[in-house]
C-alpha cells in the first residue's frame, strides 16, 4: 500500500470519528457511503483492530479506535503544519486547533476571550476540551494548553509562558459570620468550619498561610465539607456552611455582590501559577501563534 493510500485512510477515519456517522463523513468528503465504509473496513483489516462500535445507536470509537484517533489527528495536523511552513503566502491562520482548559477556570475566565478569538478567525476550527486531569501536551496532541499549577520546569519539546499566579483569600457568607463571628487572626481559623477542596487521591488541598512578613506555611485542617469541584465548594460557602480559602478569580463576582465577604485580608497570599503551554514543533504555525498572542494579551489570573 502506498503512502498516499495510507493517508487517505487516516483522513477518512478521522472524518468518520468527528462526524459520528459514515453518512455525514461521506457528505463532508464528497464520497459515497459505500466508499467510506470500505475505507474503514480496509483500515480495520490492516490494523487487525475494530475501530468503531457499531452496536450502539450512535457510532462510537472503541478503546483502540480512540487511541488510534489521537495519533491520526496528530499526524495529519503535523503534515498540515509542514505544508503551510513551506508556503510563504499562507499567512492566514486556519485549520483545526486543539485546546485544553482547566474545567472551572476555563469556563469562567478563558471561554470569553476564546470566543472573541474565534469570531476574529473564521478559518480556525477550535476543538476545546475542559478537564482538570493532567494533560500531556505532546502525547495528547494538543496545540495549546492552559494549566493552573504544575512545575515551572517543562520538557524541551514544550514551550511555555507564565501568565501570573492566583491570589488566595479567605471568604465567608454574611450569614455564617453573623452566627459564628469573624476570625481575627490565623489562630482563630481552627475554631471555624472549613469548606475544603478535595483531590482525586482522597487528600485535601491545604491552606496557604502568610501572616505579615512570615514565610508561607501549608496548613492541613479538618474540613466540615470537602468538594472535588471548585464551584460546588463556593456554593457551600455562599450557603453559609463554613469558610474557605479561594482564588480571587473564582469569587470576585460573589465579593462584588455581597454574597461573600473577604475576611482576614492580611492573610491574602499567592497561590498556584497559570501557564500557557504548546508544542514547540507547532509554535510557528499561524493558528498557534495567533492564539498564543491573544491569550498572552487577555488571560489574567489575579485582579
Amino acid at each position: 500500500m502506498s503512502a498516499t493510500e495510507r493517508l487517505k485512510g487516516l483522513e477518512t477515519f478521522v472524518a468518520v470519528a468527528d462526524a459520528g456517522s459514515f453518512t455525514a463523513a461521506a457528505t463532508r468528503l464528497h464520497l459515497t457511503n459505500s466508499a467510506v465504509g470500505k475505507a474503514i473496513a480496509r483500515l480495520e483489516q490492516r490494523l487487525h483492530k475494530q475501530l468503531f462500535d457499531r452496536s450502539a445507536r450512535q457510532l462510537t470509537l472503541t478503546d483502540a479506535g480512540a487511541a488510534f484517533y489521537a495519533s491520526c489527528v496528530r499526524i495529519l495536523d503535523e503534515l498540515a503544519v509542514a505544508e503551510r511552513a513551506l508556503s510563504d503566502e499562507d499567512t492566514i491562520p486556519g485549520g483545526r486547533l486543539r485546546i485544553d482548559l482547566p474545567a472551572t477556570f476555563g469556563r469562567l475566565k478563558v471561554l470569553a476571550p476564546l470566543l472573541e478569538f474565534a469570531a476574529h478567525h473564521p478559518h480556525i476550527t477550535p476543538h476545546i476540551s475542559f478537564t482538570d486531569r493532567f494533560v500531556d501536551v505532546i502525547e495528547d496532541g494538543m496545540d495549546l494548553v492552559v494549566r493552573i499549577g504544575g512545575d515551572d520546569a517543562w520538557p524541551a519539546a514544550v514551550g511555555f509562558r507564565h501568565l501570573g499566579n492566583e491570589e488566595l483569600i479567605f471568604c465567608a457568607a454574611p450569614a455564617y459570620l453573623a452566627r459564628h463571628g469573624a476570625p481575627q487572626s490565623s489562630a482563630d481559623l481552627a475554631d471555624h468550619d472549613a469548606i475544603l477542596y478535595g483531590r482525586a487521591d482522597g487528600s485535601t488541598q491545604p491552606w496557604r498561610i502568610r501572616d505579615g512578613a512570615a514565610p508561607q506555611a501549608r496548613q492541613h485542617i479538618q474540613g466540615r465539607m470537602i468538594f472535588g469541584q471548585a464551584e460546588s465548594q463556593v456554593a457551600a460557602v455562599v450557603a453559609g456552611l463554613g469558610l474557605a480559602q479561594l482564588p480571587t478569580w473564582l469569587v470576585e463576582q460573589h465579593i462584588r455582590d455581597g454574597s461573600l465577604v473577604h475576611i482576614l485580608p492580611q492573610l491574602a497570599t499567592e497561590g498556584l501559577p497559570l501557564h500557557l503551554l504548546w508544542q514547540r514543533s507547532r509554535e510557528h504555525a499561524p493558528k498557534v501563534q495567533a492564539l498564543r498572542q491573544h491569550f498572552e494579551a487577555t488571560l489574567r489570573i489575579a485582579p
